[in-house]
């Protein structure tokens, strides 16, 4: 499968994550699944003319186009032109090119949230007008028609995150260029199941803290961040804590609270990331499908229930009551 990799309004930071990749690394990994790049702007060779010819003979037709993924979102201004981003030496917007280069391509991946839901880049009042490919933040309206389709079918592949994780980048490209990815793979936002079928939540290393609802109360502490830090893992989706980054890290196992980067308008929360909102004290987002009385009551009696070692632990920086050792037969 043929891969042309177009990075549009934003930090290339999800480049930066997929060639974090590991054991095999990017390339290896994507050659033996028999992936190769037409372009890519930060591990191709080509530059100037060579990739304006490339461009224009996929264009042409001359040049088969498997695979149409792109990184950032996709600046619709001044006034609907895109000339805010151009495609360097080819005069013509990034907006142009996605719309003119999507239609012929067999499959379309948008490679992080801002490719797909606009955003970082939307952020802060959108002065670019930056857009996802299909999304305008949660509701369709991006760059191309809602209904848009690849010429295999498929609708645009969402792989969203902020960065997006390198495994998911990889999956879903081996998963294409073999033909195993199907629209019912994928989940109501576009994103494939493999990742967003799990929660934060799921193997998070402070669920201990979590079942008790013995919290962190600062950064540094080791307890739960739900409460009052902000994190949303139980309602994010994501198999980070899973299969961790880098085969050890994650936003929670590294002390800060998830932000659920992989939904859209993650990036306007309308409050700090590290604080919780809560009516009455009570936080205003709850767990996935958890109704409020359920939790409320649940919170009640963990917290009575909550042993001494978890409580001090909780607003510890590091552990401060190791667990108690038991001898054979339950004896202390």
């Amino acid at each position: 499968m043929k891969v042309l990799w177009l990075q549009a309004a934003g930090c290339g930071g999800c480049t930066m994550s997929a060639l974090c990749a590991e054991a095999p690394d990017l390339i290896d990994t994507l050659a033996t699944a028999g992936v190769e790049f037409l372009w890519h702007p930060a591990l191709s060779l080509a530059t100037g003319g060579e990739v304006r010819q490339l461009l224009q003979a996929i264009e042409a037709g001359k040049i088969a186009l498997d695979c149409l993924a792109i990184e950032g979102a996709i600046a619709r201004g001044p006034m609907g032109t895109g000339r805010f981003q151009m495609l360097s030496g080819t005069g013509r917007a990034m907006l142009d090119w996605v719309r003119a280069l999507a239609p012929l391509a067999g499959h379309v991946v948008a490679v992080g949230s801002c490719a797909a839901y606009g955003g970082v880049t939307s952020a802060g009042g959108n002065p670019s007008d930056a857009v996802g490919l299909v999304y305008e933040g949660a509701h369709p309206g991006g760059v191309l028609a809602p209904g848009f389709r690849g010429r295999s079918g498929l609708p645009v592949v969402n792989i969203a995150g902020c960065p997006t994780h390198p495994g998911w980048v990889t999956e879903t490209l081996m998963l294409l260029a073999q033909r195993k990815l199907s629209e019912a793979d994928l989940d109501a936002l576009g994103r494939p199941l493999f990742y967003a079928q799990h929660l934060v939540h799921h193997g998070c290393p402070r669920n201990e803290f979590y079942e008790y609802k013995a919290s962190a109360l600062q950064l540094s502490d080791l307890g739960c961040m739900m409460e009052h830090l902000g994190c949303v893992g139980t309602q994010a989706v994501g198999d980070c804590n899973i299969r961790p980054w880098n085969g050890e890290g994650s936003c929670t196992r590294g002390g800060y609270p998830c932000i659920a980067c992989t939904a859209p308008e993650f990036e306007e929360p309308r409050h700090p990331y590290t604080e919780t909102p809560k009516v009455a004290g009570i936080p205003v987002g709850l767990p996935a499908d958890m109704p409020k009385a359920w939790f409320m009551a649940l919170a009640s009696l963990s917290k009575a229930a909550t042993p001494a070692r978890i409580a001090q632990n909780a607003t510890a920086p590091r552990l401060a009551v190791p667990p108690t050792i038991r001898k054979p037969g339950g004896r202390r």
